[in-house]
């Protein structure tokens, strides 16, 4: 039997992580979320299973406290997973890939793509818009797999073979330049003036969903499709006012009522799911599978067992567009959790039903441009702020 593990503190906060003993949880993200309950004004740190450590704060934690502190959402506020319907007569992935836009680039001005901007920009922030970031960001064209409950999918619209985008991306320098401007004043501290914070987070949220409707449209368009709206759009890096409490969810996807897109990996499935998370969950479910390994790790270990064209051809089948050998390693399906366990989890301590999963036919990470330019691209990257 799953059941989930309260840990100890000294501090009234409670610790609870929703993982089975066999999922694989790290000591160093456990340490983290004791180090997060003993923050002032924390009422109650949720781990997913997906939890791995991160920057100063443990991702793939919600956290519920009186005290706003920036720090853990961290830099990229709005990051989330948005899933649109797409129609082409054939799903090639050889033939598509070569045709995927190039998304480390901004929109040009005459890019039909424009036509999802209704009204203007939050925060007036143009730099990177339709830019998909780096890390674990990704841009997807997938194929809808088996339908494990057909009554939900039929209300979403989907059935097995239907094609879709999934689109991870989030405020790209926005976020980075909100954060950086209160640590540069209060480091790791409380919001000071809570409503000013939120006023530019909601900023960011709003910037990072516009950000996967571009990244949508722009890859519809260059695959002959129409865009769609999306039938999935959650943030998974934000903080939220609940019942008079600030719910922190970073790397955690909200999980009353909503329905997911729980991100596997390049090389396996993802799946949709409909969320119902209580209170002792902090309302919120997993959003992916999850590091297993550090960048470092992932990169020595991947040298060491993989080549670069096996990494570009997963076991499903399915392309990889990467022109970043490094990211490449880095983001090996080998360094992350198994999806099924990280789903399974989620099951088995009823804060999700999954509803289809999604099969990867094409998924871009960056661009492949050949050896003479990836360095200056990459130069030029840099300049936009890290996502």
């Amino acid at each position: 039997m799953i059941q989930h593990h309260s840990l100890p503190s000294s501090n009234p906060a409670t610790v609870t992580v929703f993982a089975s003993s066999t999922s694989w949880i790290e000591s160093d993200a456990l340490a983290q979320c004791q180090q997060v309950a003993a923050l002032d004004g924390m009422i109650h740190v949720a781990g997913m299973p997906d939890l791995h450590p991160g920057k100063g704060a443990p991702i793939g934690a919600a956290m519920a406290s009186t005290v706003l502190y920036p720090f853990l959402v961290g830099s990229d506020i709005g990051c989330g997973i948005a899933v649109f319907p797409i129609k082409l007569k054939r799903a090639v992935p050889e033939r598509l890939a070569a045709r995927f836009p190039d998304l480390d680039r901004t929109l040009d001005a005459d890019d039909p793509a424009w036509a999802v901007v209704e009204g203007d920009v939050p925060a007036g922030h143009l730099d990177g818009l339709g830019t998909v970031g780096r890390g674990n960001h990704f841009v997807e064209l997938a194929r809808v797999g088996p339908v494990l409950d057909p009554d939900h999918a039929a209300r979403l619209g989907v059935d097995a073979d239907d094609l879709v985008l999934v689109v991870h991306s989030g405020s790209r320098g926005l976020g980075e330049r909100i954060l950086r401007t209160h640590t540069e004043a209060h480091g790791a501290g409380a919001a000071p003036d809570p409503a000013a914070y939120l006023a530019m987070h909601d900023d960011a949220v709003r910037w990072g969903s516009l950000n996967r409707r571009v990244l949508a449209a722009r890859v519809a368009y260059a695959l002959g499709a129409e865009p769609s709206e999306p039938i999935v759009d959650q943030c998974h890096n934000l903080v939220e006012i609940r019942d008079g409490i600030y719910l922190h969810r970073k790397g955690a996807a909200p999980g009353d009522g909503r329905d997911v897109l729980v991100a596997g990996t390049r090389g396996t499935p993802s799946y949709l799911v409909a969320a119902h998370a209580g209170p002792d969950a902090n309302h919120s479910v997993a959003h992916g599978a999850g590091r297993k390994m550090s960048r470092s790790d992932a990169l020595r270990r991947g040298r060491a067992k993989h080549t670069v064209e096996e990494l570009r051809r997963t076991p499903l089948g399915s392309l990889v567009v990467c022109g970043d050998r490094q990211l490449l390693f880095e983001e090996a399906p080998t360094a992350y959790k198994r999806i099924e366990q990280v789903i399974a989890d989620l099951v088995e301590h009823r804060l999700a039903t999954p509803v289809a999963s999604t099969i990867p036919l094409v998924t871009y990470k960056t661009a492949d441009l050949g050896p003479a330019t990836r360095t200056d691209r990459r130069g030029h990257r840099g300049g936009r702020g890290r996502s």
